[in-house]
């Protein structure tokens, strides 16, 4: 009899020291979300990965991580501003934008909150057209069905500007389409558009699907336009989009792009940017596995390359904790 009430009363102690002891951590567990895009394009991709990576260690750090598809870089940054999401994947570009209210940030103003996390891949423009639209440079698309992209997007914002330094405007397609990245692959099979335009880490099954199910066809971007965009605007270079990469595309395809980037604003808590970047960092390689886009990545240039805004001071403690500031 002895020995059953102490057993019991040594499970009861248990029990509630165990509960005493979770009284804080379920009191600290924090959840976060990171806004990518579509759900074919790379930013899906990348979020899922960071997620994957900051939820293997939750219970250590009571952080729960969710992805959500959304419009785009452009979408992301303004809920960011907005307080509906914590993280968000935007380009370069957005990302600068963002920072200066220039672009499609000009009615809003300057977001000075926005704060960078790292960058990830290179976004090369690309360009992908129907083999029957008889077009084999960026100016045979005057005239044409052309998918321009969905407004709160990177690759809408960044459209824009293209079209900008050439002079031309939205009329100066047949039809001007505004179909999310995930609907603009189908739309080129089925003969809806000619063309569509988007900015996207490589290899892509969003451009994968296309060129396997009607042979749609890679154009280069190049030209005066480029050239003046690359002079002027810090945030592009020069990039190529390897032949044989994707079906019936043998060549090698020259065009400009951007990186895609982590942002996130200055009200997010340190504690939370900090675990996330060291769930990515300490756990590299798998990271790199997760996407091919990522088969290059090199942790040294992901802290400064293609970032305008300030590093939030969660990432900044992890890097120089590392001995890479």
């Amino acid at each position: 009899m002895r020995l059953q009430v102490t057993a019991s009363l040594l499970a009861a102690v248990t029990a509630a020291a165990l509960a005493l002891g979770a009284g804080p951590a379920a009191a600290q567990q924090r959840f976060v979300t990171i806004g990518t895009g579509g759900v074919t394009g790379v930013y899906y991709a990348a979020g899922g990965a960071i997620c994957r990576l900051l939820n293997k260690d939750r219970k250590t750090h009571g952080i729960r991580c969710s992805v959500e598809s959304t419009g785009g870089s452009a979408f992301n940054v303004n809920s960011i501003r907005a307080g509906e999401l914590d993280f968000g994947m935007a380009q370069s570009d957005v990302q600068y934008n963002a920072l200066n209210g220039a672009g499609a940030f000009k009615d809003s103003g300057a977001f000075q909150e926005l704060r960078a996390v790292f960058s990830v891949h290179p976004e090369p423009f690309t360009v992908l057209v129907r083999k029957e639209a008889g077009v084999t440079s960026f100016a045979d698309l005057k005239g044409k069905r052309f998918n321009v992209g969905n407004p709160g997007s990177g690759t809408r914002a960044s459209m824009e500007e293209l079209l900008a330094a050439m002079g031309w405007t939205l009329a100066d397609f047949s039809l001007a389409s505004e179909l999310k990245a995930d609907e603009h692959g189908p739309a080129l099979c089925d003969d809806k558009i000619d063309g569509f335009f988007y900015g996207v880490g490589h290899p892509s099954a969003n451009i994968q699907d296309p060129t396997t199910t009607c042979g749609a066809k890679l154009v280069s971007l190049t030209g005066p336009a480029v050239d003046k965009l690359l002079a002027d605007k810090p945030y592009y270079a020069r990039a190529t989009i390897p032949g044989g990469l994707y079906n019936a595309n043998p060549d090698a395809t020259e065009t400009y792009g951007v990186l895609a980037t982590l942002v996130t604003s200055a009200g997010t808590d340190e504690e939370a940017v900090y675990q996330l970047v060291r769930a990515v960092f300490e756990n590299f390689d798998e990271f790199k596995s997760l996407h091919p886009a990522f088969a290059h990545l090199d942790p040294k240039q992901m802290i400064k390359a293609g970032l305008s805004a300030p590093l939030h001071p969660g990432a900044e403690r992890y890097y120089k904790e590392k001995g890479w500031m």
